[in-house]
């Protein structure tokens, strides 16, 4: 899907998918496994005539939106990059400091162009909704994470709308979009979002932990990331609620090296890191609810891969990179 006549271009777009930088595959895997565990007959008529061909084709419709997903997934990766000036991603160096800000941006937008060819042959208006919703809110979030007020920078609320948009947007309408290919009810598309919206909120509550916690080496990225461009996560967040006085500090947007000292400082005798676990581990419950919620089965392999998706819960959470 990635693959293009133009040399330079199909290089550059293949960039985070060859073997050792493509990732966890997070993403993908979820959607994946959130397909089998949703096979469970829809109606009469389908439970006493399901072919075989009927399940590949849709489980090869199922693929599709985690190929779609992962695609859109690296290009916000590609322009996030070229936004924040990064200079390393997965341990290599980013695509825009290889070669170049113009070939990055191409390369996202030419993902993102595939992605939606690739959602058009699916011929699903609901499914075509979702993904546009998600790559609209990738673009929202990074707004959001851009243009600050002193007052939204300290909000715990306007953080986890950011959070969603940024990270868990993209997880919870492509778990729907796999439930809506399926021809599940709208009440099992929801359990499905839900599983997504609050795995995916985990997982960044997570990802700003370690950003704190991790080293370099483990994360394939710059430790204190964030907070040296001046973004204020959940762990500073908790900390400013025990430290009113790190406001100003939030306040001035860490330019000063020294800030981010006194910050860490007021961090390490607060409970943000711990609260911020906390509030992972809490939406990570949520998403365990709503396996737990989905119809009865008997079949192993449904069983099987819904256990499979409650233990990327505690992944999620105990994940060191």
């Amino acid at each position: 899907m990635v693959a293009t006549e133009v040399p330079k271009l199909a290089s550059a777009a293949e960039y985070f998918f060859k073997m050792g930088v493509e990732g966890k595959r997070f993403r993908p895997t979820v959607l994946l496994l959130m397909s089998s565990a949703l096979n469970v007959p829809i109606r009469e008529s389908i439970a006493d005539g399901v072919s075989g061909g009927l399940s590949n084709e849709l489980r090869s419709r199922q693929q599709s939106i985690a190929e779609i997903t992962e695609m859109i997934h690296v290009a916000s990766l590609l322009h996030d990059d070229v936004l924040d000036d990064a200079d390393t991603r997965r341990g290599i160096g980013s695509l825009n400091f290889v070669m170049g800000n113009k070939l990055a941006v191409l390369a996202g937008n030419f993902l993102l162009a595939r992605a939606c060819i690739l959602l058009a042959s699916l011929k699903n208006t609901e499914v075509v909704s979702l993904m546009a919703t998600a790559i609209e809110h990738l673009v929202t979030g990074e707004k959001m994470q851009m243009t600050t007020t002193s007052e939204q920078r300290r909000s715990m609320e306007y953080y986890l709308q950011k959070t969603y948009n940024k990270t868990a947007s993209l997880v919870s309408n492509s778990c729907k979009a796999i439930a809506v290919l399926a021809g599940q009810t709208s009440e099992v598309s929801m359990l499905a979002y839900e599983y997504g919206r609050n795995l995916g909120l985990a997982y960044q509550l997570i990802d700003d932990v370690l950003d704190f916690t991790g080293t370099s080496a483990a994360l394939g990225k710059g430790s204190l990331s964030d907070i040296r461009h001046g973004v204020v996560t959940a762990p500073i967040l908790f900390a400013i609620e025990e430290f009113p006085q790190l406001r100003e500090v939030v306040d001035r947007g860490f330019k000063n090296p020294a800030d981010v000292d006194i910050a860490l400082g007021y961090l390490g005798k607060s409970c943000g890191i711990e609260r911020t676990r906390e509030l992972a581990k809490e939406h990570a419950n949520r998403a365990v609810l709503a396996i737990e919620a989905l119809p009865a089965s008997d079949a192993e392999d449904v069983l099987s891969t819904r256990r499979a998706l409650i233990d990327l819960t505690h992944r999620v959470l105990t994940r060191t990179k």
